[in-house]
């Protein structure tokens, strides 16, 4: 099958195309690189069945796809504060774009949206029938509401124009290619910890989250993405085993066998105070649960953690020459320079 994935340089994007490589599907990749890096795919250039665009997604070109999956969004706290436009435009007119291509070439579309969409719940855990908490116009909201816009789009693009799509709320993920800088609490804990700093906590540290290993998480996103048949629905992924951050950094203390202290500084404004995932959809559906928890995700993921994994540039950490299709020039092969 052949599957276009927007954002596939990225966190999560980049484990799907080397999943779905390995299970012999031709993948195209469209990527700005604003948050992505070359380095999280560069063992795939040059593999059969597997392209690389260089474009924003909102002016993705239109490719031959049977599916299409949109992960383009910066994600971290870091990054769509740092880039509030980028996130709207990413999940309002790049969403858009992604249903132009899938009513042109008869795609079905998964659309990558996020628990965020819950806000602080009141609910617990949460369903996706729960329609949230939100603040339309905090801190968090370029993200927060260009996921429901996304949504919101997808839905309607179902009723008028016919397109067939599904919904994914992802939960709090981690794993391999994460940045030291993302700002999200495991790579930012184990960072420190490895480092010998103290621990730094947001609060008090009585807000919960669970968290879900990355191949977990690419396996039930994969299992929705690449169903035909779940056309209209929406599925939580993500792990439901739910811990405190103070509890996360004590275990990352642990596993470091360090006294570092831990610390609290102020709170972020409008941290959820409880967040975790009611799956019985999934599991209900296609069996799916989480494999690894987060004991053994952890001992994974801190030897792949070093000082100098901080935030690529727009073109990668080293320069190589790889061939990347530009969307100016879709129709030829082209060679740039990465930097």
């Amino acid at each position: 099958m052949k599957v276009l994935i927007a954002g596939g340089a990225g966190f999560v994007g980049s484990h799907v195309c080397h999943e779905l490589v390995a299970r012999g599907h031709h993948v195209t990749c469209v990527d700005n690189l604003l948050t992505g890096s070359m380095d999280n795919i560069a063992d795939l250039d040059g593999r059969p069945g597997f392209d690389f665009i260089l474009s924003d997604v909102a002016s993705a070109p239109t490719v031959e796809t049977d599916f299409i999956l949109h992960l383009a969004s910066p994600a971290s706290p870091v990054d769509y504060e740092r880039m509030p436009l980028e996130t709207l435009s990413a999940n309002s007119l790049g969403t858009w774009r992604l249903l132009d291509i899938a009513r042109e070439t008869g795609a079905k579309l998964t659309f990558v949206s996020t628990s965020e969409v819950y806000g602080d719940p009141l609910v617990h855990p949460q369903p996706e029938t729960y329609w949230g908490n939100v603040d339309p116009v905090g801190p968090r909201s370029q993200y927060d509401e260009s996921k429901r816009f996304g949504e919101a789009l997808l839905m309607s693009a179902r009723r008028v124009n016919g397109v067939r799509a599904t919904i994914v709320r992802l939960f709090n993920t981690y794993g391999p290619k994460m940045r030291l800088d993302d700002g999200r609490v495991i790579p930012e804990l184990l960072g420190n910890a490895l480092a010998g700093r103290p621990l730094v906590l947001h609060g008090s540290g009585s807000q919960t989250r669970s968290f879900c290993y990355v191949s977990d998480l690419v396996r039930g996103l994969l299992l929705v993405g690449l169903d035909y048949g779940n056309d209209g629905e929406i599925f939580n992924i993500g792990n439901p085993s739910e811990i405190t951050i103070r509890g996360l950094a004590e275990r990352i203390r642990d596993l470091v066998r360090s006294d570092l202290p831990i610390i609290s500084t102020d709170a972020r404004v409008g941290d959820p105070a409880r967040r975790c995932p009611d799956i019985s959809k999934i599991q209900a559906r296609y069996g799916w649960q989480p494999d690894i928890d987060l004991d053994e995700g952890l001992r994974r993921r801190s030897p792949l953690l070093s000082a100098s994994a901080s935030r690529p540039d727009r073109r990668g950490a080293r320069r190589r020459r790889l061939r990347i299709r530009s969307a100016s020039a879709i129709e030829t092969n082209r060679t740039f320079t990465t930097v």
